[in-house]
């Protein structure tokens, strides 16, 4: 039995501001590198901000394929972690709420988000489960409100994974953040028994327009027991190891 570092990013909300989310991201992933990471997760939607209306959505949205977003990508170091990124995806005249995988500066896959609130009608719902490797932990991805449903996390469980990484933007109206402040990890430690797999998410925190999110940012084991959590509300880093079979 051996152990791969993790990391997950606590962060401000960044809202179509992508050179201020990106240059955060950059110094976070030199700091999880120093750390030892093979793996780093930032919050849903972080790259442009978690934007859920059709208008605001397709002006910050991105194409996988365009020159823009590849030159977004090569701002992250070619020996650094392995790192899980929320954005708005366009592909195809379509929005989805998806995640990108980065490895070596490059993309090498995208999670879309398969489990849509009612209040993300204008994203289409994603279709596959891809998994992917990080320094031999094998992982796949379920977005935020995609932890509610145990089918997601089997989907990962049945792809051979240990590791769920969970994107997540928890800001709410104060007294629905209230409400559901720990609630989050409570449901999601059902789907790490469910599925025998180890969860890290990633949110963010702060304050806007008399809405809040305090995270939280955690890694839970197997049993659904929080192994590390960063402080709620509060930016941070938070870095743990997962053990994985030799």
């Amino acid at each position: 039995m051996r152990a791969v570092r993790i990391a997950a990013a606590q962060t401000a909300e960044y809202r179509e501001d992508v050179e201020g989310a990106l240059s955060s991201a950059v110094e976070l992933s030199q700091q999880a590198e120093a750390e030892g990471a093979s793996l780093l997760c930032f919050p849903e939607g972080y790259l442009q901000g978690y934007m859920t209306d059709e208008a605001s959505a397709r002006r910050v949205a991105l194409d996988v394929s365009s020159g823009r977003f590849k030159d977004l990508m090569k701002r992250f170091s070619k020996v650094g972690p392995t790192i899980v990124m929320g954005f708005i995806e366009v592909s195809m005249g379509k929005l989805f709420n998806s995640a990108v995988v980065i490895e070596g500066a490059t993309m090498v896959g995208c999670y879309r988000k398969r489990h849509l609130l009612p209040g993300e009608s204008s994203f289409s719902a994603g279709t596959d489960t891809p998994v992917f490797n990080a320094g031999g932990l094998k992982f796949g991805i379920n977005i935020c409100y995609d932890t509610n449903f145990p089918v997601a996390a089997q989907r990962v469980a049945d792809c051979g994974a240990t590791l769920i990484v969970c994107p997540a933007n928890n800001m709410m109206r104060r007294d629905r953040a209230e409400i559901f402040r720990d609630a989050h990890n409570s449901v999601r430690g059902d789907r790490c028994r469910e599925t025998g797999l180890w969860l890290v998410s990633a949110d963010v925190a702060g304050e806007r327009d008399g809405r809040v999110s305090w995270g939280p940012t955690a890694v839970l084991n197997p049993r659904g027991e929080i192994v590390k959590q960063l402080p709620l509300g509060k930016p941070g880093l938070l870095v743990a190891d997962i053990p994985i079979s030799a």
